[in-house]
């Protein structure tokens, strides 16, 4: 269930539309870059509950939660303000952390950054407003885990909340078939941040959704489980050298061998910059991604990480009734080296899921009793869920396992960090060290 609503935001009735089936759509044919041109929506059954959902958003100001690839977006017409003010208002999140814009195709881009001066509509083929630097990344990244800034044009197309006050705005073309069809029969494009409650886990299934904003908007599209786990990554190549304002999807490694990128450099802080002038990018200047659970992160750089969870660690109450949750990676044993006792039989914590993405998060729950001391009594119970050893599945569990244990009750959840170097690691990581209580390192 939903927490207490923000101030002003009236409870509403939240249906679930489940989305399925894979031909929603596809992109004309074309050559070279324009094979992302222009999206086309397919005539298909499976395109009514979108369709429903379009209609929707055309004509309220309550946004719309959709499954992208990274994470379920709150979705709501870029272009009008009443309907991004309902984004933050659900989400009771600051005005000063700007959205990311989501197209359907490059030609909704162009339409975006084209001089209100020029007639509407596509320009020819051709890429006077997309700046250079971006293209490589365009073609080897879009449609994907990648946002780019840009200049925002003047006037601008879009609603001012969307960029927060910034001359720049954000923009990606999500890889999930459903979210771009969503996006084109809008025929506008969507601002859409992590459907979640303001500095709660971003959500990557319906149900997380559902937990987190239950009466706070009314339609939830269900597509099944997230494919990648974490948000987007955010650059700015709009200054030299260019650089990585929030870690995501792709990584910095891959950014580097394309032209033009080889020297991209960090720009973002693994904690919250409270305090700081608007952020120039979401995920930069406010505590995140974080469970009412504290959050103990164990650094992959610890000397004996190996080892797992010090005991001394431990801050139990006066009873019984402890809950300590352990999230585990590539090295800690089952409990994390805490004293406990023999694990029960494993509990399915999401099943695999049979959706247009043909996605499924397998993890599983193990719990047993927990001990204070080695010849003493139980003292509560310890939650254990193994989300895997390479950075790509940690990446796709970690949101589910927090919002899990969190879920179950855990007064603290000890987690295994990995090493931010590798692939999306450094994606994990940045989420974990803002969601943290405390860092062991």
């Amino acid at each position: 269930m939903s927490q207490d609503l923000p101030p002003g935001v009236a409870r509403r009735r939240t249906e679930i539309l489940e989305v399925l089936g894979s031909g929603l759509g596809k992109f004309r044919e074309n050559d070279g870059l324009e094979k992302i041109g222009e999206w086309e929506v397919s005539q298909s059954q499976s395109v009514k509950p979108l369709q429903k959902a379009a209609d929707y958003l055309r004509t309220k100001d309550i946004p719309v939660a959709f499954p992208t690839e990274t994470v379920y977006g709150l979705g709501a017409d870029a272009t009008r303000t009443a309907a991004v003010k309902g984004i933050y208002s659900a989400k009771g999140r600051p005005s000063d952390n700007p959205l990311i814009t989501h197209v359907a195709d490059l030609d909704m881009l162009r339409h975006i950054l084209q001089p209100a001066t020029e007639k509407n509509g596509a320009t020819n083929g051709t890429h006077d407003y997309i700046p250079d630097i971006y293209k490589p990344l365009i073609e080897r990244f879009w449609p994907g885990p990648l946002t780019i800034l840009l200049p925002n044009p003047t006037p601008s197309k879009l609603a001012p909340e969307v960029t927060a006050g910034l001359k720049t705005f954000g923009v990606r073309m999500p890889a999930s078939p459903l979210a771009r069809s969503l996006i084109k029969l809008v025929g506008a494009p969507l601002a859409a941040p992590s459907a979640n409650a303001s500095t709660k886990p971003s959500p990557t299934t319906a149900n997380h959704v559902l937990e987190d904003l239950e009466g706070r908007i009314d339609l939830i599209l269900d597509g099944g489980p997230c494919l990648v786990g974490v948000e987007s990554t955010v650059v700015d190549g709009l200054c030299d050298p260019p650089v990585v304002l929030r870690p995501g999807g792709v990584s910095i490694d891959e950014l580097r061998k394309c032209p033009g990128w080889e020297t991209v450099e960090k720009a973002y802080k693994d904690h919250s910059e409270a305090g700081k002038a608007a952020p120039r990018a979401p995920g930069m200047k406010y505590k995140h991604y974080s469970p009412k659970a504290q959050v103990v992160l164990y650094e992959a750089t610890r000397p004996n990480l190996h080892k797992g969870i010090d005991q001394q660690d431990l801050e139990l109450k006066d009873n019984e009734s402890n809950i300590v949750g352990v999230v585990r990676t590539r090295y800690w044993q089952p409990g994390g080296n805490l004293l406990c006792g023999e694990f029960k039989e494993q509990e399915s914590l999401v099943a695999p899921a049979e959706s247009y993405n043909q996605v499924g998060i397998e993890l599983q729950v193990r719990e047993t009793d927990l001990y204070g001391s080695r010849d003493g009594a139980p003292i509560g119970k310890l939650l254990d869920i193994s989300i895997g050893k390479d950075c790509r599945s940690i990446a796709h569990g970690l949101f589910s396992a927090l919002r899990e244990l969190d879920r179950r009750g855990s007064d603290v959840i000890f987690v295994e960090g990995t090493v931010d170097d590798e692939d999306i690691g450094a994606a994990v990581m940045n989420r974990l060290r803002k969601a943290a209580s405390r860092i062991k390192s």
